[in-house]
């Protein structure tokens, strides 16, 4: 029976090459993908099971036009299909081996009108050359994403997915081969960290695909055995290419079509949807470019959270321009996001806190670890508050929310701290004395660096109070050293934690001939200080008995210079053992052995 349809094929092949050599004119009119073609009845019912039922089933006995509508790859396509139905030679390449599958299986040129058509050599072709290699599959696939849903009635899809899908194991296996996968993070991110080897040619070749497609071909890979964390770089390079001419990280009006905003959305989307839920595989600025992406483009709330949640776990490892995030909106708030950067730094206090419940020894490797990490994090956070304190539209509350939920035990000295609040109280010089207070309360002046004291003592932005209690702090601190009381750099302004990581180790001589200088360039200025108020003092008298009106003199006003005298009284680092003296002129001037003495 088989040999039977041999033979008739092979005459039907023969009459079909006569007629197309012998220029006999054509009897039909076919209409499709928008083109006709003038072609002959004959050659095409013979291979064609589509064009022969209609042919069939025509009530005119002389049918000469033909609509064929919905052809799968248009009039090119069809062309070929009819060149082959003519028998005439063309080439069976990948570019065009999608559209001959899907307009052979849509014409029905199956195996039952002829022996050897259209349906069986693509099929041939693609087991035997396209579906061979991973980059004639990625083609093929690609290609097809045009060709739906015939593509996918015919599994072109699905067996092109499932070629690369196991091509991708086998070239990941291989560029990995060598390294042990026990499974921990340090293999992981040392994998990670050399990513050329697992995205090196075929992983580019990917970011062509559609993302629905794309995302049907990771989730094969990963059933064939591909680790879930081997994705990140391919992620990230489909990322990049996607998202690429989206302007997330300026603060303006959007400039792309709804249409365009809502295809990437969705891109987006289903990229967050595929990371890898390990830890430290992907970078916290590709996490950070996703995250304003995702703000950019209104993604969803459960895309976004999720995003900052993963920016928590890695917070150890960001720059200061990772959390630079634009605020996208346009009623006149904040320039960057504050409330996003105070809820990645929650996330991140939960999963230290999770740690934290492990029972880490401090004393441990993991422990000290885990310290120094979060030592990383306060100073990151003090030097974003540096960088958002000059935002005259943040608020006192989002300002002092933002620096309270910075750990206490974290911060080494407070210089950061006081650093972001200077720059604040310079932004906002209409702050009332209550709001400074408030502000100010964020900093234990008792951590502050010498230097750090040094300048807050000259800061007239500061409310007295608190300079009052850095000079408090600051003459103890002198007062314990010429004591004895710090020996090898212990003090109440910096923790004694400080000396365990310190580089810098001098001998105490030359301590404290340091302390000595600092000592007397601070007993200069309080001297100054003092002399100043006295002069004001002896200005009020004078000018209030040379009044004639007056029946008795009024009583001193208090004014802001007397408040600041007599608080700098109670500090004065210069009285004596015996107790300070009583009369006036003894105050104006002091004993000679009272002004040298460094006690």
């Amino acid at each position: 029976m088989s040999s039977k349809k041999e033979l008739l094929s092979t005459a039907m092949k023969r009459t079909s090459e006569w007629i197309f050599s012998q220029e006999i004119p054509s009897d039909v009119t076919v209409h499709a993908g928008g083109a006709s073609f003038s072609l002959h009845k004959f050659p095409l019912v013979s291979k064609c099971g589509y064009i022969r039922k209609m042919v069939s089933e025509s009530s005119d006995a002389d049918l000469s036009e033909i609509k064929i509508p919905n052809v799968p790859g248009g009039a090119e396509a069809f062309e070929l299909a009819a060149k082959f139905c003519y028998g005439i030679n063309f080439e069976i390449s990948t570019e065009n081996i999608a559209m001959l599958r899907c307009v052979a299986e849509y014409l029905e040129m199956t195996e039952d009108y002829a022996a050897g058509n259209l349906v069986s050599r693509t099929d041939a072709y693609l087991n035997e050359v396209a579906l061979k290699s991973l980059a004639g599959a990625v083609s093929v696939l690609h290609l097809s994403e045009n060709l739906l849903p015939m593509a996918e009635k015919v599994k072109l899809v699905s067996r092109c997915i499932d070629a690369i899908a196991l091509a991708a194991c086998k070239e990941s296996q291989f560029s990995m081969s060598g390294r042990s996968d026990s499974g921990n993070e340090v293999v992981i991110s040392s994998i990670v960290s050399q990513p050329k080897p697992i995205v090196d040619w075929w992983a580019e070749d990917l970011t062509v695909l559609r993302i629905d497609i794309f995302q049907r071909v990771l989730i094969a890979m990963m059933a064939r055995g591909f680790k879930q964390y081997a994705l990140g770089p391919v992620l990230m390079l489909y990322a990049q290419k996607s998202l690429r001419g989206l302007e997330a990280f300026g603060k303006g009006r959007k400039k792309i079509e709804a249409q365009q905003e809502h295809e990437k959305r969705v891109v987006l989307e289903t990229i967050v949807s595929l990371l890898p839920r390990e830890k430290n595989v992907l970078s916290v600025s590709f996490l950070s470019m996703l995250l304003r992406a995702a703000i950019y483009l209104e993604t969803t709330v459960a895309c976004r959270l999720d995003l900052e949640k993963r920016m928590g776990l890695q917070l150890g490892q960001a720059a200061l321009d990772d959390l630079l995030i634009p605020s996208y909106s346009f009623t006149g708030d904040t320039m960057f996001d504050v409330d996003t950067v105070q809820r990645i730094m929650m996330n991140y206090l939960e999963n230290e806190v999770e740690g934290n419940r492990i029972g880490y020894n401090a004393d441990d490797e993991c422990g000290a670890t885990l310290l120094s990490d979060m030592e990383r994090v306060a100073k990151l956070m003090e030097n974003y508050l540096a960088e958002i304190a000059s935002d005259r539209n943040l608020t006192v509350s989002k300002f002092i929310g933002l620096a309270e939920i910075i750990p206490e035990q974290s911060r080494v000295t407070e210089d950061g701290m006081y650093r972001a609040i200077d720059i604040y109280l310079k932004a906002h010089p209409a702050l009332s004395d209550m709001e400074r207070k408030k502000v100010c309360s964020l900093m234990d002046c008792q951590k502050l660096s010498r230097e750090a004291c040094a300048h807050a003592a000259q800061n007239d932005r500061l409310p007295v109070q608190t300079v009052v209690q850095v000079l408090y702090y600051e003459q103890q601190r002198l007062r314990d050293v010429m004591n004895g009381n710090l020996m090898g750099g212990d003090s109440p302004a910096l923790p004694p934690k400080v000396n365990i990581f310190s580089t810098d180790i001098r001998p105490v001589s030359d301590e404290l001939s340091s302390l000595r200088r600092e000592n007397e360039d601070l007993k200069i200025e309080l001297v100054k200080m003092k002399m100043k108020i006295k002069e004001i003092e002896r200005a009020t008298v004078v000018s209030t008995t040379s009044s004639p009106s007056a029946d008795k003199p009024p009583l001193p006003r208090k004014s802001f210079i007397n408040s600041v005298s007599k608080k700098l009284g109670r500090i004065n680092p210069f009285v004596r053992a015996d107790g300070p003296l009583s009369n006036t002129k003894a105050r104006t001037r002091p004993s000679k052995d009272r002004r040298h003495s460094i006690s």
